[in-house]
């Protein structure tokens, strides 16, 4: 693990215990309730494979460790709408607040103001994570390979599992692929962004998807910048991708997400 990945995990589990000392674990279970509507991205991703239609997965975040400040007047409600009305088939929110300037409400506020699944990105590191996911909405969650062992992984799926949320298993190289496919869950994320380092080479899922079993439905994720990228995933059968500081960075929020989709 890079030095950077290993500073946010540390610092995510002293921000953990704080939050297990206001609201414990215990509580927080009795706060899941069937009442909470879960929106399906696990077989939509599925079919837009077999359909070979392009799914994105528009993130929003204000700012991350390698690119600074993404955006300066940071409204994810209105950016998520924007988002839904140009086509994107999910949003990921960043809730990670040291390093992203991220909110975990902001899970509850855009699952209430769109009609399409949302995603929880963190660096999630324990199971308190996975029910406070679920009571704030979020209808799928991010497991990063690179920072869970193999039982971790296997048990956050059972959670997940019972808590009726999707999963994107998120690999970068070789050997997390192998360990994401032996866990025999769907969806499989390529990260194209080398966490050691945070450069990113969009190469990364090309030269890893072969390494896939055609079992699994791939997302690429990560320095996804123009049409002309989507179209070089989509002769290789990729059809998912999860997308966010190209579009914060564009001039048109719509205009480019439609292109992204129709042009790929």
């Amino acid at each position: 693990m890079s030095d950077i990945l290993k500073k946010i995990c540390e610092d995510k589990r002293k921000e953990i215990e704080i939050l297990k000392n206001k609201c414990s674990l215990k509580t927080l279970k009795k706060l899941v309730s069937d009442k909470i509507e879960k929106r399906d991205f696990k077989y939509t991703a599925i079919e837009s494979v077999r359909n070979k239609n392009n799914l994105i997965i528009g993130e929003i975040k204000k700012s991350s460790p390698s690119a600074g400040q993404i955006i300066k007047e940071y409204d994810p409600v209105e950016l998520a709408k924007t988002y839904e009305g140009a086509g994107i088939g999910a949003i990921s929110i960043l809730t990670e607040t040291n390093y992203f300037n991220g909110e975990i409400d902001h899970l509850s506020l855009i699952k209430q103001n769109t009609r399409i699944p949302i995603l929880r990105k963190d660096f999630i590191i324990d199971e308190y994570q996975i029910y406070e996911s679920k009571v704030y909405q979020a209808d799928i969650i991010l497991l990063i390979v690179s920072v869970l062992n193999d039982d971790q992984m296997r048990y956050f799926l059972e959670i997940s599992k019972d808590l009726d949320l999707d999963v994107i298993i998120e690999t970068h190289n070789k050997e997390e692929i192998e360990r994401a496919m032996k866990l025999d869950y769907p969806i499989i994320g390529i990260n194209n962004r080398n966490l050691k380092n945070l450069k990113t080479d969009v190469n990364n899922s090309v030269n890893l998807f072969t390494n896939i079993s055609k079992d699994f439905t791939v997302i690429a994720e990560s320095g996804i910048k123009s049409s002309s990228d989507i179209a070089m995933y989509n002769e290789l059968g990729i059809f998912n991708f999860l997308i966010g500081e190209s579009i914060l960075r564009s001039n048109d929020y719509t205009a480019f997400i439609k292109t992204l989709i129709k042009n790929g």
